[in-house]
């Protein structure tokens, strides 16, 4: 496990930096299109890959977000702009409008990556991302439950399929690091504003250690293909 505690931690940043750039760069495209729609992009963006599938709950996004106190950007405005439904059992579910929002959104993803992400292997990145999301760990209860499997339309794309793999991965680490630093005894607004020192570099290590097991179903070769790959796309 050691050896795939130290590739967890070298490309857990790689894969957040990826995900981030196909953000920033559709940004301009989905500002507009949220004036233009009037629709607000909010956690129907961040969670695009999996509302289309399943329904939320409150308590399900105070787990997503937990970093925010429970606090789901935009929740109220979706409901007010009739993106989301909020049902008698409690449940959040995506309208129409909100589900032509977000096939809207990965048409505008799916552009954005293929103009930064022109010449990677996309289809061996999807396939090689997809192995590893799928035998990472669902913790009862932990966000990467909530929003797995991911919603996958007939006929996407790979770099649409590595985008939303990659987006549904890091909930993998972000469990990881939730355990870490629950063991710790300590709360989200606590590991928020801790410093760098002994304790901190004790709930990183951890959290390495907690995220290497699904690298573990890929080969040495596959391993150094997905970094390398996913280094190339930065």
């Amino acid at each position: 496990m050691p050896k795939f505690q130290e590739y967890a931690a070298a490309i857990a940043p790689i894969i957040s930096v990826v995900h981030v750039n196909v953000h920033a760069a559709a940004s301009r495209a989905v500002t507009e299109l949220s004036e233009t729609s009037g629709v607000t992009p909010g956690f129907l963006s961040d969670l695009r890959f999996m509302l289309p599938l399943r329904p939320l709950t409150r308590a399900a996004l105070a787990v997503i977000y937990r970093y925010r106190n429970g606090d789901a950007p935009g929740l109220r405005r979706h409901l007010n702009e009739g993106t989301l439904a909020e049902y008698d059992d409690g449940t959040l579910r995506l309208t129409d409008k909100g589900l032509k929002f977000v096939h809207r959104l990965y048409d505008l993803h799916a552009a954005a990556a293929g103009r930064i992400w022109a010449g990677g292997d996309l289809p061996g990145l999807a396939t090689l991302t997809g192995r590893v999301l799928d035998a990472a760990e669902r913790v009862p209860g932990g966000a990467l439950e909530l929003v797995t499997p991911a919603y996958e339309p007939e006929g996407a794309e790979p770099r649409l399929l590595l985008f939303n793999r990659l987006a549904a991965l890091r909930y993998h680490r972000a469990d990881a690091h939730a355990l870490a630093w629950q063991a710790e005894g300590l709360s989200a607004a606590e590991i928020v504003s801790l410093t760098d020192g002994p304790l901190r570099a004790r709930i990183e290590a951890e959290t390495d250690l907690r995220a290497a097991a699904p690298y573990g179903v890929l080969s040495a070769g596959e391993r150094d293909t997905l970094y390398d790959g996913l280094l190339k796309l930065v």
